[in-house]
Parts: C-alpha cells; sequence; structure tokens
C-alpha cells in the first residue's frame, strides 16, 4: 500500500469566455499579488488575512533583536549596523525589533522596511521604507514569509508522463501547456525530480533562488537569513504546495487580487555556499525563546509577573510548536563572519 497522500481532483472546468488570456502561474501570480491593484497593495495588508510569527508574539521580534545584537557584536560593533525587513509587510518586525535592542545598539541601527506598498502612517520615522533592498549593509538581512510570495511557475505530469507547464486565467481555471525545458527542466531534475506519474506536481523554485541570491550580495558583511515555509529534496510534496489565503483562511487559489497565493519554499535549493538549515524550534531556542512555565512560587510571591511569564510561556510554544511555526525553515547564510548560531552548540 501506497503512503502517498491521495490525489486530488485535477478536472478543471472549462473557462469562461472573457476569463482572460492563459498564463503561467508566475506570471498570473505577479499581476494579482504585486500589480496595480494586487494583494499586496490592499489597505488592510496581509495580517488582515493571514497570521505569522511576528504577529504571533512580540517574542520573536525579541529573538530577531537578540540576533542582530550577536551580528553587531561578530562585526566588531560598527558605527552604523544594519537592519533589513524584506517583505515588511506593514512594518511590524522591524518596529518591533527596534523597540527590543538596547538603547546602544538602537542608536546606531539603520532600518529598513522592504515594501513594494506604501508606507503605513504612523511608522516609526526612524525606519527607511524601500521598495529594493540596501546594498552593502553591515548587519542582519531577514526574510520572514517573503520567498513564498516569490512567484514560480506550477508544472503537472500529464498521461503520457511528460511535465508540462501549468497555464491559469484570472479566475484560476487551468489547462496544461508546453513541455517544460531548459533551464526549468534541469532545475526540476536536480531539485525536485517527477516520476512519470499523471497529476503529480512541482513548483519550480528557480526565481526564489535568484531572489534570494540577490538579497544576499546586498550584504557586505553580516548575516541572511530566510524564514519559511519549507520543504527539503526527499520528501518533496507530491502534488506541490500551491495554495491561497483570504481572511485567514485557505482558499482556492485564484489569479484575481482577491487572495494571498503562496507555495512553500525549497530552501536547500536557495542555499548558497556556507549556509545551513535550522528549524525555528531550533533557532528560537537558540535565541532564548523557551515555553517552559514559570515556578509556581512565583504565583504567590508576585501573581502579575506569574501570569505574564505564564502568558511568555504560551506564546513561546505557539512558536517552536512541532506541526505548527516551529516547523518552519531557518536558512542562515553569514556572509564574511562566523555563524551567529553556532555559539549555541560549542562543547
Amino acid at each position: 500500500m501506497s503512503d502517498r497522500p491521495a490525489r486530488p481532483d485535477t478536472s478543471r472546468p472549462r473557462a469562461p469566455e472573457g476569463a482572460g488570456p492563459w498564463r503561467g502561474w508566475r506570471a498570473a501570480a505577479e499581476e494579482a499579488l504585486y500589480g496595480p491593484s494586487g494583494f499586496y497593495r490592499r489597505p488592510e495588508g496581509p495580517a488582515g488575512h493571514f497570521r505569522t510569527s511576528v504577529h504571533a508574539s512580540p517574542l520573536y521580534a525579541a529573538a530577531v533583536a537578540r540576533l542582530l545584537c550577536r551580528v553587531d557584536e561578530a562585526l566588531g560593533r560598527p558605527g552604523e549596523l544594519g537592519f533589513v525587513d524584506m517583505g515588511a509587510g506593514r512594518g511590524e518586525l522591524v518596529g518591533g525589533v527596534l523597540a527590543a535592542l538596547p538603547a546602544e545598539v538602537a542608536s546606531r541601527t539603520r532600518a529598513y522596511a522592504v515594501e513594494l506598498a506604501g508606507r503605513p502612517r504612523g511608522l516609526d520615522h526612524r525606519i527607511e521604507w524601500l521598495a529594493q533592498p540596501p546594498t552593502g549593509i553591515a548587519g542582519l538581512l531577514f526574510a520572514n514569509e517573503w520567498l513564498d510570495n516569490v512567484p514560480v511557475d506550477v508544472v503537472e505530469v500529464d498521461a503520457a508522463g511528460t511535465a508540462r507547464l501549468v497555464l491559469v486565467r484570472e479566475d484560476g481555471s487551468e489547462l496544461l501547456g508546453e513541455p517544460v525545458g531548459g533551464e526549468t527542466a534541469r532545475w526540476l531534475e536536480r531539485w525536485w525530480p517527477l516520476e512519470p506519474e499523471e497529476g503529480l506536481r512541482a513548483e519550480v523554485g528557480l526565481p526564489r533562488d535568484r531572489a534570494w541570491a540577490a538579497a544576499v550580495a546586498g550584504v557586505g558583511r553580516g548575516l541572511a537569513v530566510a524564514v519559511d515555509y519549507a520543504h527539503l529534496a526527499g520528501s518533496r510534496p507530491p502534488f506541490g504546495t500551491f495554495t491561497g489565503f483570504r481572511e485567514g483562511r485557505e482558499t482556492a487559489p485564484v489569479p484575481d487580487g482577491s487572495c494571498d497565493l503562496t507555495a512553500h519554499v525549497a530552501l536547500d535549493a536557495c542555499a548558497l555556499p556556507g549556509a545551513r538549515l535550522l528549524t525555528q524550534r531550533e533557532a528560537l531556542r537558540g535565541l532564548g525563546v523557551t515555553a517552559g512555565r514559570p515556578p509556581l512560587s512565583l504565583a504567590t510571591t508576585d501573581p502579575a509577573a506569574y501570569v505574564r511569564a505564564l502568558a511568555g510561556a504560551g506564546e513561546a510554544a505557539e512558536l517552536t510548536a512541532h506541526g505548527g511555526l516551529g516547523d518552519f525553515g531557518w536558512l542562515v547564510q553569514p556572509v564574511g563572519i562566523p555563524d551567529p548560531f553556532r555559539r549555541d552548540q560549542a562543547g
């Protein structure tokens, strides 16, 4: 008996007239997410539709601030320390990091939020709002759930065992296009080989590999970290992961600007020489985020402190949970400094 998940229904409704042109998912998602009326330009921002680690607890931003301090130390405490928040949403993470930094470090930190949407009102004046990441920084570039929204093409194996590009219209209806070839076929062979079984799918992560390499190239010295839903070679999902989210719920992916369009990231394909992969659970524990309950004696001596500590333990448990946020992948890429996480494993 196979342990492979049941094959989803791959029947495709006939697209009505006027549903727009057929095109690959990468081009369709690019416009749906980032075009003039795209999902990521909506006023409510990503937090109106899904909850990330940043929104789950201020413990997350505090942990990233501690990581930035480690990078600062490895750099020899430069006069200007850079922090880049890639895919910044409405600036929640970068604002939380600045608030959590020690005053002396904060005074030297130049903070950048990289996002295509406009600058939110009331954002901390110390944060520079950019459409493209800066170059030559000494510090930390942090990409929390950014790569999963770098659009990718989807391929599917047809009845003859040939991998073909999946085409889509604005209403979400699909059909199979031309067989894949060239660099797409080479990427699949290296990172996501497909058996010749009808219905198997893959997401071609080549644009993410390039996006990550370009982001890392902007770090002169320091550390680049990508955090995302991830899968690794040898355990790729047989039918892919491409999906949509709207108002906190998973929904069918439709490239009309009404929902988020996302797919898990092949972080091992993105990794550059010298990088390594951690789970979020490992990374956050290394940065001091633990889910241990406070001692009951504290409830007697300081009830308010006990309640705060108990709430913090619950938030830490969510951030590091098996089967949840704790399973996220952290791709850690040092640039000219030692890996700041290695010291947690000394001895």
